[in-house]
């Protein structure tokens, strides 16, 4: 019964491994988070398994902001290839809004950003959430600053990081993008 209370509460706080199916699940994906906008804890292993991801830690007051509009751009052009942005807002470098309305409604409003954006939360240090420890773990880089980009394959190892100032455009990231989705099995 304790178990349960434990997953129940990282359930609550959105910050856990939560997968009911662990023997297919990445140790990557074994995490959840709840949406920026609120809701229930998103499963990542039932959400993203088998899926190429470049996850993201982004902030609303950095010179970097507009790379939404290019991170927005590839999740358009190459979603049904495969690949999912996974945005993650974070005060780690005192450049993210303390109201997560705020954060909202620059994402979803003013850049139009349709992939999935999660509850703010640190990215770096020991305070740091399970996905992005993990991702430090798997990579041996933690994020530097905002819109620090790290791709992960179908597989859930982290192919390649890239720092904040590889514009979404760039074209060794679409290149390894391409690459990591054209490894995913065929879709019947």
């Amino acid at each position: 019964m304790k178990t349960l209370s434990v997953l129940a509460l990282l359930l609550a706080i959105g910050a856990g491994p939560i997968s009911a199916d662990t023997g297919n699940c990445p140790a990557i994906l074994k995490f959840a988070s709840k949406p920026l906008q609120g809701g229930a804890p998103v499963d990542f292993c039932e959400a993203y398994r088998g899926k190429v991801i470049l996850a993201v830690n982004t902030a609303s007051q950095c010179g970097f902001t507009p790379q939404f509009k290019g991170l927005e751009a590839l999740y358009r052009e190459f979603k049904t290839k495969g690949l999912v942005v996974l945005g993650f807002p974070s005060n780690d470098f005192k450049q993210e809004f303390a109201d997560p309305e705020k954060t909202a409604k620059l994402c979803f409003v003013n850049y139009g950003v349709t992939f999935p954006m999660f509850a703010s939360s640190a990215v770096s240090g020991d305070g740091a959430n399970a996905f992005f420890k993990e991702l430090a773990q798997q990579s041996g880089v933690t994020p530097q600053w905002n819109f620090q980009k790290y791709l992960i394959d179908g597989a859930g190892k982290v192919v390649k990081v890239f720092p904040s100032n590889v514009a979404p455009e760039d074209i060794v990231l679409r290149a390894t993008i391409e690459s990591a989705l054209s490894q995913l099995p065929a879709k019947p």
